[in-house]
Formats: C-alpha cells, structure tokens, sequence
C-alpha cells in the first residue's frame, strides 16, 4: 500500500495525472465542436513527447540526486550524484550538491583532525559552551586534575572560568590567567570560537619558565648593581689613598709627638677599616685583585676547622665531611677562606639558640639537564662546597635579596650587610656560581660551585716582606687626581727619588720626547682622561724603551692587563689604597727586578 501511495506521488504520477487533465478537456471540445480528429493526435502526441522528456531529462536526474542526499543522510559523505556535465539547471544542481558535499567532507575531516590533536596534546585542552560550562577536556586535563588530587578537572578551574568564557564570546578576545596548583604556577589560555560559540582553553605549567626569567633577572640586577659598586669602592679608594699614604707618611717621618702620633694612627686605621669594605664591595663586583693557583679545598676548608669551632661557639655543632680524593680547582685561598668564613658567619647569626653547621666538600658532574634548570649552571666538573644550617631559614622575599650589598636583616649596628655579597663576588671571580635554598623556621643550604682544575700544586717558598728603601733612580709618576700624584711624589721624593710628575698621558708623551733616557720606572693609574689610559702610555713608552719597568695602580683589579703586555716587558700591579710602605716597597722590588718578562703583583 505504502509503496502504491509513494508511487501515485513520484514525479512520473504527476506528469500523467496533467497529462489526462488536459485530454480529456481537449476531447470534450472536439466532440462538442465537431472538430477533426487530426488535430487532435497532433496534440496528443506532443503531450506525450512532452511527458516522455519529463521522464528521461528531468525524473531520472532528480531521482539521482535524491538518492545521494539520502545516503549523506546515512553519514556516507563520499556519495556524489555523478550525472554528466551539462549547463543545464539540473546538471548546475548536481554540481553544487557535489561541491556541498565536498565541503562538508573536509569540514569533517579538519574537526576530526582537531578533536585527534586535542585529545593526543600533551598539555591539558578544555572546552565551554556559551553559558561557560565546562563540556570537553582530554587525557591531559585529566592527570593535571590527579595531580591536584581531584576526582574531576571541573575542580581545578579557576573560580572565574565561567565568567571568563562568556566575556570572551563576548567580546571576540582572548584572555589568560595564572593560578597554583600544589606549589606551580599554571597559565590557563583562554580561545572564543565564535562560529561554533564555544570557548577553547589550554593550560601550560609555566613553574619553570618563571623561576628561570626571576634568577635572569636577578642575575642581571646583581650585574647592574656590581657595577655600581665597583664604580664606588674605585673612586672611594682613590680617597683612602690619600688618606692612608699620607698618614702613613707622617707616622714614618717619627717627629711627631705622642698626642699626633695617636691622632694619626686613629686616621691610619680608620682608613685601614675603610678599605677593607672597599675590598668587600670589590670582591663582590668581581673587581679586586685575585690570584689563583691549584688548590685542594679539603685542605683549605679542613685548616679552618679550629678557626670555625671557635667562631660558632659552644651551643653551634660543627660537622667537616668530604671524600678521600677530591680535584683541585683553581683558586686564591685567602678568598674561599673568606667565602667560607662569611657563610659560616651568616649561619651563626640565624641559630642565636645554638644548632649545627655542616660543611661538606664533594665532586660533581652538572649535566645539561641541570644546566637547563639554574641559569648561573653550566656543564661540566666541579667541586661542590655545601654549606648547611638548622636556624631560623629564610622568607621567599629575602631570598631575593640576599646577595645585594648592604641588605640586611640583622639589627643596625650588627651587620654590614656585605657578608653575602662578598660571598657571591668571590666565586664568580673564580668562575663559579652559587645557589641558595631555605624556607622558614627550617634552616639554610648554600650550594657553592667552583670548576675543576687539572694543573698540579706545586710548593712554593713564602717570600718576607722585603725592608723599605729608597734609591737614586728617576720615577714618571702619571696620574689624574692631584692629591694622589702628590702624595706619591712626596713618598718617592723622600727616600731619594728623582721625580717626574704628569697630570695625564697626553703630558706624559710630551714629557717623555726630553726625559726618555733619564726614566727607570713609570708609576701609572691606569684609567685616565684626556683618551689615552695608562696601558695605551705604556705601549707607546715600550715602543722607545723595551726595558722601561712600569707599575700599574688602579682601584680594580689587574685583569685589564693584557697578557702579552705582561709576558714581554717588566710590569707590577699595586692595588689602591696603599700605603707609603707598600707604595716604596713595591717601587723597589720592581727596580731591583731581573727578570725580562712576566708581569707581577705587588
């Protein structure tokens, strides 16, 4: 029955249905009229020819055509009508439902291949409807929910996620937000698909990525902030120059009486005091003087253990562990003394209640996985000096600024606030870094890292410290700041010293064309105005004289010194502030000296 009815309303029904409503009308008339028959049958077969082209020109392309939405309905969407090319409206129909369906296919595909990307990502993909409810989310979200010891992922979105998402369909804009989750930082990106009115969010652990960008940023801070020290102590210790060698000049005269004797040893001193955190902000710049040799820091740490127990007192515990063997590094002693001293020092004041400090040597192999992970890292060997507390510990927000130079958390008057800084000039001086870990109320761990060194200790003689004497011989003294040039000379001149003084290297190479012949030592700062520095002197001075010795002065360090200036001529380097013993002594031993080549240290 169901397929009678389907056949009386297809196409071909109609068509003769028309078709007998127009004959039979047409009969009627003819009859009536007493037409002739021909007439007739010439109607009635164009009737039929039209009723035939119907069947073969427009039912069977519909047919065809019908029968392939029928089948994309079924979810077939490699159906396609297929009917010939013609110009015609049908065959323009069957063209465009092919294109549709071709459409539709990639559609498909490209949601699918989203939906495999999605599900597959590694960092965890959510997505919410228009109302902001949370309707898809992947495997990822799943375990970053595990991670966060929750049964769903719905749990762990943020508490304005659903405000979120509907802001940004409305308003066609991305958002981002961050939040933690058992101690990491997690930025969760938010997408609107206004065609589909959803909202795409993908959620990245960015916990490393801060912690990286905060110790670049306070490696660069520390830089910026060494700079400026640097830049103090140099022109404080040009000061302290003055300071010390004159007082030091007036105390060797002895013609003083006893009252000025003690006001100018409280001046000496004071200065001495003065210079020493000079020393402390240079350490920590990375500027003052080093000199570096092979060293076993077991032996070095082990014959401070004494020193250190009675620093820390009888309510601090003190525990020394490192290995049988342990490589050397490359090092000056005296300032991983200090490295050690400060740290220990620092731990002291945080166990006011007494405790124990462990220091403990061992080697290290750091790995570019580490690397990747601390910024001041690098691969390779090294020997690792831990030094660890049971005191109070320490605040994030100290943390921050606990290698900043004069930051301190002691009260005013118990702490210079440079202990640490120093500390941390120190050990990139030797090329090394040094991290800290603490929490509060559960003490401190510094973790000092300094490269290995292949060279082997060789054993060499102390050398006393030589008598202060004068000579006969012709000194160049070139140095900017008028008191110290005076006060060099006065120094000089007193133990019988010819004295040639220029203001700056321009007037030194116009004094030199006369007095070439007569100079035996050329006593230089070694930054000077006027565009030619004290190195730039020297060369131009060797040039004429290969065996012109020269002493350099500077309030940083030597490493300005160019090696090769040091390997062929007759070079010494004296640290400012010095004082009119040190001044004289080093003026001597580098006359005295013999030997051709290799730069020295006074």
């Amino acid at each position: 029955m169901k397929n009678q009815v389907s056949l009386f309303r297809s196409i071909r029904m109609k068509l003769a249905c028309t078709a007998l409503l127009l004959v039979i009308p047409a009969l009627l008339a003819m009859y009536i009229l007493d037409l002739p028959m021909a007439e007739f049958a010439v109607g009635f077969v164009s009737l039929i020819a039209a009723w035939l082209g119907g069947e073969f020109f427009v039912r069977r392309q519909v047919k065809a055509m019908s029968d392939t939405a029928a089948k994309i309905a079924d979810g077939d969407l490699n159906a396609r009508v297929g009917l010939p090319a013609s110009s015609d409206e049908l065959g323009h129909l069957a063209q465009l439902i092919d294109r549709m369906v071709e459409s539709l296919q990639l559609r498909v595909y490209e949601d699918e291949k989203l939906a495999v990307f999605a599900q597959l990502n590694p960092y965890p993909a959510m997505e919410f409807n228009a109302e902001g409810e949370l309707t898809y989310f992947n495997e990822a979200a799943w375990k970053l929910a595990q991670l966060a010891q929750k049964e769903h992922p719905r749990q762990i979105l943020p508490e304005t996620s659903k405000g979120i998402a509907r802001d940004c369909l409305g308003s066609n804009e991305g958002r981002t937000i961050e939040t933690m989750i058992k101690k990491r930082t997690f930025s969760w990106s938010f997408h609107p698909i206004t065609a589909r009115r959803v909202v795409h969010c993908y959620v990245e652990d960015v916990t490393e990525r801060l912690n990286l960008e905060e110790q670049l940023r306070q490696s660069q801070k520390m830089e910026s902030v060494g700079q400026l020290a640097a830049g103090v102590a140099h022109d404080f210790n040009n000061i302290l120059t003055v300071i010390q060698g004159n007082s030091s000049l007036l105390l060797s005269k002895g013609n003083l009486s006893p009252k000025a004797t003690e006001k100018v040893q409280t001046i000496f001193f004071a200065a001495e005091r003065a210079a020493s955190l000079t020393r402390q902000l240079l350490m920590f710049s990375r500027k003052n003087m080093i000199q570096l040799k092979p060293l076993d820091l077991r032996e070095v740490v082990g014959n401070m253990n004494k020193m250190l127990s009675r620093l820390l007192g009888e309510t601090i515990s003190l525990q020394f562990d490192c290995p049988i063997e342990l490589p050397f590094i490359q090092g000056d002693g005296g300032m991983i003394e200090q490295v050690v001293m400060n740290l220990s020092v620092n731990a002291r004041d945080a166990m006011p209640e007494g405790g124990k400090l462990s220091v403990r040597l061992d080697a290290m192999n750091v790995d570019a996985a580490y690397a990747e992970t601390h910024p001041e890292a690098r691969t390779g060997r090294f020997v690792r000096l831990r030094v660890v507390d049971t005191g109070c510990g320490m605040d994030s927000v100290t943390l921050t600024h606990l290698f900043e130079p004069f930051f301190t958390t002691k009260e005013i008057g118990k702490g210079t606030g440079l202990g640490l800084a120093t500390v941390y000039g120190i050990v990139k001086q030797h090329e090394g870094w040094i991290e800290a870990r603490s929490e509060s109320g559960k003490g401190s761990t510094f973790d000092v890292y300094f490269p290995v060194s292949e060279s082997v200790v060789e054993n060499v003689e102390v050398e006393r410290p030589s008598p202060v004497v004068g000579g006969e011989e012709t000194i160049m003294i070139v140095e900017d700041e008028q008191t110290l040039r005076e006060m060099a000379r006065d120094i000089l001149h007193d133990l019988g010293y010819n004295i040639i003084e220029a203001p700056d290297g321009k007037a030194a190479l116009a004094l030199w064309k006369t007095e070439m012949t007569r100079v035996n030592l050329l006593l230089t700062d070694m930054v000077m105005p006027e565009g030619i520095s004290g190195i730039d002197l020297a060369e131009r001075l060797l040039d004429d004289r290969p065996d012109l010795k020269i002493i350099f002065t500077s309030g940083y360090n030597s490493n300005e010194l160019n090696a090769e200036l040091l390997t062929r001529s007759q070079t010494r380097f004296l640290q400012k502030p010095y004082t009119h013993a040190t001044l004289a002594r080093a003026v001597r031993e580098c006359l005295d000296q013999n030997v051709p080549a290799g730069g020295t240290t006074a």
